[in-house]
This record gives structure tokens, C-alpha cells and sequence, in this order.
């Protein structure tokens, strides 16, 4: 009798119903113990895991629980009659997806990552024109490291992107790490056509296998890995040299797989090993777009 004619005290000099007052006592109780909870997983968590990216995973997980349970547990509360998840669910629902038509999709977006995985933390991905490296999955959206843009061979540029989780039910999704975590590579080495051409295809070649090569083998393993899921095929995976003919000189591509982060260093030391071998012929030189005059049947004497 005596609580509850504190609450009846209280309401009154809120002006409230006592009914309402119990109510917001019962949400904040539930509010604290969640919190309380919260905050002793996560001190659990950070003394059993020295793992980052498992610490990180679980600290995620553990907030999608408590943010689902704070929701429910404090619609019970407040809804008359509703006693049901699926009830609840039904009636939360049918109200908010009319009002919310991109929350939904997002929240969509999100069942869809975690449920299929078209990529997870720390993998890199392109969605629509936006590429990066992943360090963040959030129900509504998910961040990358940009990695592109104005940057030349797939360096970071520093900017956080953030991405709606929708997207990923809207736009292509390429993700360089799942089934085949190597990409393909090609350098373009442009000569002169004066230049022996075929000197110049061999050495590149010694290069290519002296600089790319290992890449391949580690390559067959994925292959043969992603084969068991994925119709991936490739008759040859060690490096190689095309030629053709362009306005300024001959084009030799070199073509190698790389895994995506070593893009850049690779391209480095198959550049600095070209020049330096370069430097070393007489007769192979890089071209590049000159103009020439020439006056037919003009007597220079005149």
C-alpha cells in the first residue's frame, strides 16, 4: 500500500496516470539491467579475446542483442494486449514499412550480409563506383576505407565511406577476396619501333617470371579451392607477354595475378627491374609521342 501510494503521489505531480508511471519505472529497470549486462560482456569479452577482429565481431553481435531485446522488451511494456512476438512483429511492422520504405531496405540490406556474406569485415569490395576495404557492418549501413578515386593502383585514400546497406540489394557487389582472392594485372610497356622488339619481349618475360611468378602457385591453390563452389577456369596462371602495334611504338602488356593489396609494390619492382635492364641495351628504347616534319622534294638549298 505504501509503494503504491508513492506512485499515486508521483503521478500526481507529474500529472500523469499511475498506470504510465509504472510503465516508464518498468522501461528505465529494463533500460539499466540491459545496460549493466551490456557493459560486464563486454569487459568479459576484452579479457578473454586478444584477438582483434574476433574482439570486434563479438562487441557487434553483443550490441544487435541488446538493441533487439531493449526494443521488444520495452514494446511489450507499452503495447496493451500484445503478449505474442509474431503478433507484435506483425502490427510493429505493417506501421513502419509504409513510413520507412528506405529503413526497411537497409535493414533488409543488413539480413542480407549476414546471412548470405557477399563479404565481411576486412575483405575488399566495389560496389556500384565505390571501392574499398570494409571495417564496419551496422544495421542500417556499413563503412569502407576508399581505396581508388583520385589514388592511382588501388591505394587508400584515407576517406571513410559510408555505405547503406541497401545498396547492396541494388548495385553489383564484386568482392576481391571470395572464391579467388588473386586479381589479374597488366603493365603496359610501350617501345620504339626501331627497337628489337622481340629482345625486349624476352627480357620483360625474365622479369614477369622472376618478379610475378610465385604468385601463381599460391594462386593453383585457390583455384582449386574456389572450384568447388565457384566455376572459375583458367587453362594458364603464370605470367605472360602480349604484343601489339600503337601510333608511338610497339606495346609489350605484361599480364601477372597479384594479390589485390600488392598491386602497387608489384608494378614497382617489375617497373625498376625493366628501366634498369633497359638502361643496359643499346638497342631498346621506351617510346613516347613525338612529331616528325617532313618536306617531300624540297631543295634545302633554296
Amino acid at each position: 500500500m505504501e509503494n503504491k501510494s508513492i506512485i499515486e503521489f508521483i503521478s500526481a505531480s507529474l500529472h500523469i496516470t499511475p498506470a504510465i508511471l509504472e510503465k516508464i519505472i518498468l522501461s528505465l529497470g529494463i533500460f539499466i539491467i540491459l545496460t549493466l549486462g551490456k557493459v560486464l560482456a563486454k569487459r568479459i569479452i576484452r579479457r578473454k579475446m586478444e584477438d582483434n577482429k574476433r574482439m570486434y565481431l563479438w562487441h557487434r553481435a553483443l550490441l544487435y542483442v541488446y538493441n533487439v531485446l531493449l526494443i521488444l522488451l520495452i514494446g511489450f511494456t507499452w503495447i496493451e494486449g500484445v503478449r505474442h512476438l509474431t503478433t507484435f512483429l506483425g502490427l510493429a511492422g505493417a506501421g513502419v514499412a509504409i513510413a520507412m520504405h528506405d529503413t526497411i531496405a537497409n535493414i533488409a540490406g543488413f539480413i542480407f550480409i549476414i546471412s548470405r556474406k557477399p563479404f565481411s569485415i576486412g575483405d575488399r569490395i566495389q560496389i556500384g563506383e565505390t571501392a574499398g576495404d570494409v571495417i564496419d557492418i551496422r544495421l542500417f549501413q556499413f563503412s569502407i576505407i576508399e581505396i581508388g578515386n583520385w589514388v592511382d593502383s588501388d591505394q587508400s585514400t584515407g576517406r571513410i565511406v559510408h555505405v547503406p546497406n541497401s545498396k547492396t540489394l541494388r548495385e553489383p557487389l564484386a568482392n576481391y577476396h571470395i572464391g579467388f582472392e588473386y586479381i589479374w594485372n597488366e603493365i603496359p610497356i610501350l617501345i620504339t619501333f626501331e627497337s628489337n622488339w622481340k629482345k625486349a619481349k624476352q627480357l620483360l618475360s625474365e622479369i614477369a617470371r622472376d618478379k610475378a611468378e610465385y604468385l601463381s602457385k599460391g594462386a593453383q591453390q585457390q583455384i582449386r579451392k574456389a572450384a568447388r563452389k565457384y566455376l572459375i577456369h583458367y587453362n594458364s596462371l603464370t605470367p605472360i607477354i602480349y604484343t601489339s602495334v600503337k601510333d608511338s611504338g610497339v606495346l609489350l602488356t605484361i599480364r601477372y595475378l597479384v594479390k589485390p593489396r600488392k598491386r602497387r609494390s608489384t608494378e614497382q619492382d617489375i617497373w625498376e627491374a625493366t628501366l634498369d635492364v633497359f638502361a643496359k641495351e643499346s638497342d631498346i628504347d621506351l617510346a613516347y609521342p613525338t612529331t616528325r616534319f617532313y618536306n617531300m622534294g624540297k631543295n634545302p638549298t633554296q
